[in-house]
C-alpha cells in the first residue's frame, strides 16, 4: 500500500497543538482542512490516551467555515442532523450521507470521463493544459469534493495555506491566455 493511501497521522499533544508526523511539524485546522481538499485522508488521535479525535477535528472544520460564512449545508439539513442525532436507535443518516456523497464523487467521474471520451479535440496540442483547468475548475465549484476520486487541481495552482479561490482563478486566466497565444500560433 502506497504511503498516500494510508491516513496521514496528526497527533494532538497536551497543549492542543496538532503535529503532522509526515511532515515532522505543526500544523493547524486550515492546514488540515487544506490537505482533505487535496484528497488526503487524515487521522488525528491524542497523544497520551490514543483516542481517535479525527471526527471531533472534522466537524469543528465544518463549524468553522459555516462561521465564516462559507454555508455549504443549508439549515434544513443541520436541522435534520440534529434530529437524526436525538433519535432513538439507529439512524440511516449517516450511510445516506455517505452513499449520496459516493454517488456525487462518481457522478463527476463519469462525466469527466464521457467528456474526455466524446471530445474530438483530445488529440489537439495544449489539450492537457485545458483539461487540468476543467479539472481545478470543478474543483473550486465542489468545494474539493472530488478530491477522494483522484481528481486534484494541477499542482501549481495548489496552496497549501488554504487560500487558493483567487489565487486558483489567476492562475487560470493566465493558463487560459498561454492556451489562447498557443492556439493563435498554431493557425
Amino acid at each position: 500500500m502506497a504511503e498516500k493511501d494510508k491516513p496521514l497521522l496528526i497527533k494532538r499533544y497536551a497543549s492542543r497543538r496538532l503535529y503532522n508526523t509526515e511532515t515532522s511539524d505543526y500544523v493547524t485546522l486550515e492546514d488540515i482542512a487544506s490537505l482533505i481538499r487535496e484528497g488526503r485522508e487524515v487521522q488525528i488521535v491524542d497523544l497520551k490516551s490514543g483516542d481517535d479525535l479525527t471526527r471531533q477535528y472534522l466537524l469543528q472544520i465544518i463549524a468553522e467555515h459555516e462561521s465564516r460564512g462559507e454555508s455549504v449545508l443549508p439549515v434544513d439539513v443541520l436541522n435534520d442532523l440534529v434530529r437524526s442525532y436525538m433519535t432513538p436507535g439507529a439512524s440511516v443518516v449517516p450511510q445516506f450521507l455517505q452513499a449520496s456523497f459516493e454517488m456525487l464523487r462518481d457522478g463527476q467521474s463519469q462525466m469527466m470521463d464521457k467528456m474526455n471520451a466524446m471530445n474530438p479535440m483530445a488529440k489537439m496540442p495544449g489539450f492537457e493544459l485545458m483539461q487540468a483547468q476543467q479539472k481545478a475548475f470543478m474543483k473550486a465549484m465542489t468545494g474539493g469534493l472530488g478530491g477522494a476520486s483522484g481528481w486534484s487541481a494541477p499542482e501549481e495552482d495548489s496552496n497549501a495555506a488554504g487560500e487558493d479561490g483567487g489565487e486558483d482563478l489567476d492562475a487560470i486566466k493566465k493558463q487560459l491566455a498561454e492556451l489562447q497565444d498557443k492556439l493563435s500560433k498554431l493557425k
